[in-house]
């Protein structure tokens, strides 16, 4: 602590300090400006927007004519036709506005694979970048097949919730009982559900799921073979991401916690803190130590070596671009209250903005006052924290629990970094701190921040979600529950498949292809030619490349590798 107060004697970290206590004090003034106003705040959106608001099916505005009919024969609709054949075009406005909505949104997050690949290449070396990028990238094809083929089935086959106008449909046929709190079981393939709705929510649950597949890439990364990555693409995508999905949006046993023994709604996970990164996270976990660290990451008394990245810039604009697909995964989440119409999706946007710059700002903070520097991967991963931890509560907190939530998470990715790579857990990219023990943490900060003015209905429960430090611990008990659940089923499937796995296929190169890089032998190419030079003679690189024609483009009589790294 005296350490701490002596930095603040600094002329320069008083001024910061007051300015932040200066600009605390006047937004405490502000609001309490804004609670005195007459006019009411709506932070439900329930209350903005009327039937004026509403347009007919050309897009004008209803007439007062109009409005005043549909008011007197609210009783008695069958009375007038053309009203009713205009209401039935805002029915399907509304609902196509649901569908468009979704829709980009689902873009927003298909482009954070750039965002995951850039930040995973970006914090590996050179000699594996092509490889690193292409896990990135072959896991997009990979994970959409599986969760066509079974994994949207298992995950939403039993989901009665017409939310988009048509899915309702994929209730049918699906079984009841004990095996629908499990699993679903209609809709493999996309077979009998040939509906808009249907398919607008595979394609944006898809790009959920291609999320969850590609985080344990990053901590996998360096030491794992392309074909074990592949084989691993399909079970992560039809078995260990949905099914913990179903158990929380499907319908599952932890949905229904609030409706079976009365634990508030049951799990609640907006947008997926818990359904999307805990699960990528613990996943990653189990690969990490199914595969063990690589070559040279620890010395003979076991203490960690650092390995630094190759391109940090690279890692940085990743980060950019992960935060702004964001704003895809966060707001796009309200599909399941009547998608773009839902006026929530503006504090959910809020939240999620502010969330990580508390994360991005305690972290490097963090590192400057533990090491003396201000470390951009720690910047990075700390964006990316609070992004993570308020991806749950986004839409059920006010503003500044979302800064405390970010905050909290920046500091507790970095104390989880090195607590992982202090036990030989060898995560190059930082994903089961960013995603896994973070994503837990935002399942938990639902069940404490909660504020109880949003949520009404929420898995069948009437009443708004409501945490903890609101007055309901029973939300913070079925969080807990969830938390639980989602570390051991991620991490013990995981570890199970690795390990079955591991006795059909090797996981791991060969020492002589790792030390000499993975991208010859395994993608046959070089990410950066002009600079990377190898010795085709030498005894490791022949036996790792078993060819000579891999180095067509390189120089004739080039020495050992000067390979930067």
């Amino acid at each position: 602590m005296s350490r701490f107060a002596h930095r603040f004697k600094r002329p320069a970290a008083r001024i910061l300090l007051s300015l932040w206590i200066g600009v605390t004090l006047l937004a405490v003034a502000a609001n309490v400006r804004a609670w005195a106003d007459s006019s009411a705040p709506d932070p439900g959106g329930y209350a903005t927007g009327a039937a004026a608001n509403a347009q007919n099916a050309t897009g004008a505005a209803f007439t007062a004519d109009e409005l005043k009919a549909l008011a007197d024969n609210r009783d008695k609709p069958a009375t007038n036709g053309d009203l009713l054949k205009a209401l039935d075009a805002v029915g399907q406005g509304h609902v196509a506005m649901n569908i468009v909505w979704t829709l980009l949104t689902g873009f927003l997050v298909m482009f954070m694979q750039a965002g995951f690949a850039m930040v995973e290449t970006g914090f590996c070396r050179a000699k594996n970048a092509a490889h690193v990028i292409m896990t990135n990238f072959m896991i997009y094809p990979i994970g959409m097949l599986g969760f066509w083929i079974a994994g949207f089935a298992i995950m939403f086959g039993g989901y009665a919730a017409a939310t988009l106008g048509g899915t309702a449909s994929l209730a049918a046929g699906a079984k009841s009982g004990i095996i629908q709190q499990i699993i679903g079981t209609n809709g493999f393939c996309l077979s009998g559900v040939y509906d808009v709705g249907v398919f607008t929510l595979f394609l944006f649950q898809m790009v959920f799921m291609d999320t969850t597949a590609t985080i344990p890439t990053g901590a996998m990364a360096e030491r794992w073979r392309f074909s074990a990555f592949l084989v691993y693409g399909f079970f992560v995508s039809m078995i260990a991401y949905p099914v913990y999905g179903h158990w929380v949006w499907g319908g599952g046993w932890l949905a229904n916690l609030g409706s079976t023994l009365k634990l508030g709604h049951g799990a609640v996970d907006f947008a997926g803190s818990g359904v999307v990164h805990a699960c990528g996270g613990f996943i990653a976990l189990a690969g990490s130590l199914a595969l063990g660290p690589r070559i040279g990451k620890y010395d003979k008394d076991g203490k960690p070596v650092a390995m630094p990245g190759h391109h940090i810039p690279m890692a940085i604009i990743g980060t950019f671009i992960l935060a702004f697909g964001w704003f895809g995964f966060n707001p796009g989440s309200t599909l399941g209250a009547v998608g773009g119409g839902n006026l929530r999706i503006g504090i959910v946007a809020t939240n999620t903005m502010l969330a990580s710059a508390g994360g991005a700002l305690v972290a490097i903070m963090y590192m400057k006052w533990k090491f003396g520097k201000y470390d951009p991967s720690m910047g990075a991963n700390g964006m990316l924290a609070g992004l993570v931890a308020i991806t749950a509560p986004c839409a059920f907190v006010n503003v500044w629990s979302a800064v405390l939530i970010g905050a909290i998470a920046g500091w507790l990715v970095v104390v989880s970094v090195f607590f992982w790579e202090k036990r030989g857990v060898d995560d190059p990219v930082g994903a089961v701190s960013v995603h896994g023990v973070c994503g837990v943490f935002g399942v938990l900060a639902l069940g404490l921040f909660a504020d109880g003015t949003y949520g009404d209905g929420w898995n069948g429960v009437s009443g708004k979600v409501t945490g903890l430090f609101y007055g309901d611990s029973k939300q913070f008990l079925a969080q807990c529950i969830s938390a639980v659940a989602v570390m051991a089923w991620a991490f013990t499937s995981a570890f199970v498949f690795f390990k079955v796995q591991s006795l059909f296929m090797r996981l791991r190169p060969t020492a002589e292809e790792e030390l000499a890089g993975l991208d010859l032998p395994e993608m046959g190419a070089l990410a950066y030619p002009d600079f990377q030079q190898l010795d085709a003679t030498s005894p490791g690189m022949s036996r790792a490349l078993g060819t000579a024609a891999a180095f067509v483009n390189a120089p004739s009589g080039a020495p050992a590798s000067v390979e930067r790294t």
